[in-house]
């Protein structure tokens, strides 16, 4: 059998062991949270649930495969302006900076920009932390920059 050789770099940002209750106690399975992409602009994300954390892995990875956007960017290392992503509770400010600045971002944060191949950006996440909804906030400021995104809200 031949493997399959990917474009793409997987990151794991979060793995969670999550309960249901039922009768005869708990039942235990793991949530695991993917970032992918190929560094050169196109980024995706995706979540998987299952009772082994490799095939939780394995789901979230296909899933985030399948929800690619492409992002523009400026000399192949930052953002074109200054943009603020919103989803749930969590609010990202992504500001772009100059050659060497770095990705000044933690967490999930971090890890979008970077599998993104954005090199040099100012970040700060605010509101709450929470590994998902950071995830969803990038993703939508990085979105705006395309001009596609939140015109449907101010009609």
């Amino acid at each position: 059998m031949q493997q399959q050789v990917s474009e793409f770099e997987e990151k794991v940002v979060a793995v969670r062991r999550v309960a249901k209750v039922v009768k005869g106690g708990r039942r235990f399975s793991f949530a695991a949270l993917v970032v992918v992409g190929n560094n050169t602009g196109t980024v995706g994300y995706g979540t998987g649930k299952a009772g082994e954390v490799p095939e939780a892995i394995g789901k979230a990875t296909r899933g985030a495969r399948k929800n690619i956007a492409d992002i523009t960017l400026v000399d192949g290392r930052t953002i074109a302006h200054e943009v603020v992503g919103k989803f749930g509770a969590a609010t990202v400010i992504l500001r772009p900076a100059a050659p060497g600045t770095g990705v000044i971002a933690g967490g999930a944060v971090r890890a979008v920009l970077e599998s993104a191949g954005i090199k040099d950006i100012l970040t700060k996440c605010v509101g709450t932390r929470n590994a998902h909804n950071a995830v969803r906030a990038t993703l939508d400021g990085l979105a705006q920059l395309q001009g596609n995104v939140l015109l449907d809200t101010y009609k």
